[in-house]
């Protein structure tokens, strides 16, 4: 059995590496952590280079906080995701950023009581002014105002508030200009979603919570193929999942990063082949996990395929 099997190489690093030849090394390494961010890079190059591929991309956790924000905005602008699947939180810290604020390095050894004293809102080891908070009520109140009478579901609601933000780079703005179809089912588990809450109290508001049910459904029936990509799992994870539990067309590529275990039985650290058994996933697929942090792992692959993807263009 043993004469079948790859060797493996031992990383080489040098003076003037790039990423992309670093993931390389990786790949030739090809065990462990190493091993799996290089076979996820691959993974995601070959489901975005499918044109008959939908790729899918669930987000959660911190990520805008995180310092992940241009990456995706990169990763959506470059034509990379076809579907986004997210948090009402990392919308609205990318909202917050969007209005003039920032997100700040901290340190979590430090008394959370004295932070509460000064407005501080800590995000483990990132700051951020609890201020924020009123320059988001007051953008949002504007923007609400703008919004159509008759019921919307929540990707047209998100358009219509991304149309209204002021800086171009923006998740949000991205989204609605590129007309990416944007799905936040837990958006009332968020600082947006509080908005609309207090906002419903004295307007007229509708938004469904269930017609993007639909949707993301009949995008995933229409589609030749799908791929999907989990950053963190939670409920994007499933939202996504769920979809291609009822569809004829289960994904064909999977990269799941996250730091979760499965043992517990949770969405977020289920391993990838777990949804075979239900038909969210091909058993013929090209699949992997990636057991890190997604603030390590996602810039490294990101910036691989980058630059593979840049050197196949010119």
């Amino acid at each position: 059995m043993i004469e079948n099997l790859k060797k493996v190489q031992h990383i080489k690093t040098g003076k003037n590496m790039t990423c992309g030849q670093l993931i390389d090394q990786m790949n030739k390494s090809g065990v462990m952590g190493a091993g799996k961010i290089a076979k996820a890079a691959d993974i995601m190059e070959t489901m975005i280079r499918d044109k008959e591929c939908k790729v899918f991309l669930g987000l959660a956790g911190a990520m805008v906080p995180g310092g992940q924000k241009q990456i995706i905005i990169d990763m959506l602008k470059d034509g990379w995701i076809d579907v986004f699947v997210t948090t009402g939180a990392n919308l609205t810290h990318d909202l917050i950023e969007a209005l003039g604020y920032n997100h700040y390095q901290g340190t979590h050894m430090i008394n959370d009581d004295e932070l509460n004293k000064k407005g501080i809102d800590r995000i483990y080891d990132a700051f951020m002014p609890n201020e924020v908070y009123e320059g988001l009520e007051k953008f949002c109140k504007k923007a609400f105002e703008k919004m159509p009478k008759e019921e919307m579901n929540i990707k047209e609601f998100l358009w219509l508030l991304g149309k209204e933000v002021p800086d171009e780079n923006s998740i949000l703005r991205i989204c609605a200009e590129k007309k990416i179809p944007i799905f936040c089912p837990a958006l009332s588990d968020s600082g947006i979603g509080l908005q609309v809450w207090s906002y419903m109290q004295e307007h007229k508001i509708k938004v469904s919570a269930f017609d993007d049910l639909k949707e993301i459904i009949d995008i995933v029936w229409t589609s030749d193929r799908n791929g999907v990509i989990y950053i963190g799992g939670g409920v994007p994870k499933n939202y996504v999942q769920q979809a291609l539990q009822f569809s004829e067309t289960a994904a064909s590529y999977a990269v799941q990063i996250t730091t979760d275990r499965p043992e517990s039985g949770g969405s977020s650290g289920a391993e990838l082949r777990e949804g075979i058994s239900w038909g969210k996933l091909d058993k013929k697929a090209r699949y992997t996990n990636v057991t890190c942090d997604a603030t390590i792992a996602l810039p490294l692959i990101s910036a691989a395929l980058k630059e593979r993807l840049e050197k196949e263009s010119t």
